[in-house]
């Protein structure tokens, strides 16, 4: 019979490719954005929570916080490096509003997480209780990072256009999230079960979206091709000496 702790150790293995896949999904989106020298119409968002979330996680899986966990360490460990990347390019193609703003949110994300560190290693005494404080803020961290593209579902719902919602980051955040969610199962740890839950969730419903408004999005994107097209051929005409 197979045991428990196989079972989570498998699940744990399943879960790190998954996350680093998750995290790796959105590559695509950023040679496009370093191919056309701005970040366009594409959100800072989900890249900001991602990578305060991953730092969490990562504090959560320490020994001295919760012991045993790390499978929990390394795929987060990973993501905080994935993350960082992703805002360097934010950062380098941004206009000066949208840096600032980026910047300022990143810096306050590395405040937090340094406070919280030294707050927990100096005033909570045992491992319980620590992974109870950071449990807790991670499980916060964890929805927020997951419910972080309803800004461009929102998006997506105005414009009729899956564009800016890359299929891979919505397909990867699902099935992630349910990876996670069975992992917690065995034990059952409450602090990574419920927002990898909420996670999968919100995936399914970025997935239905994307079926929604692809057929859509394609017709969107031939037009503005064709009005290209058209636009060139009418320069060229009038770049004609008579």
């Amino acid at each position: 019979m197979v045991s428990e702790e196989a079972i989570r150790t498998t699940l744990g293995v399943i879960g790190n490719i998954t996350a680093v896949t998750l995290f790796l999904s959105t590559v695509p989106t950023f040679f496009r954005i370093c191919k056309k020298r701005s970040v366009e119409q594409y959100s800072p968002v989900p890249y900001l929570a991602s990578f305060f979330n991953c730092g969490l996680w990562v504090l959560y899986g320490m020994p001295f916080v919760h012991p045993h966990s790390l499978l929990v360490v390394t795929t987060n460990g990973a993501g905080v490096v994935i993350e960082l990347g992703y805002l360097v390019i934010f950062l380098m193609f941004s206009d000066p509003r949208k840096r600032l703003r980026v910047a300022l949110v990143t810096l306050v994300e590395i405040l937090l997480f340094g406070g919280l560190v030294l707050l927990v290693l100096t005033l909570v005494n045992t491992t319980q209780k620590r992974s109870t404080i950071v449990g807790s803020i991670s499980v916060a961290a964890n929805i927020l990072m997951y419910a972080s593209p309803l800004s461009v579902m929102k998006l997506v719902i105005t414009t009729k256009s899956v564009e800016y919602m890359p299929f891979l980051l919505s397909m990867f955040c699902f099935s992630n999230g349910l990876c996670w969610f069975l992992y917690a199962l065995f034990p059952f740890d409450p602090f990574i079960a419920v927002p990898n839950g909420i996670g999968a969730l919100l995936g399914i419903l970025q997935l239905v979206l994307y079926a929604t408004f692809y057929k859509s999005t394609k017709q969107m994107l031939a037009e503005r091709k064709k009005k290209v097209e058209m636009g060139l051929v009418v320069m060229e005409k009038g770049n004609v000496s008579p």
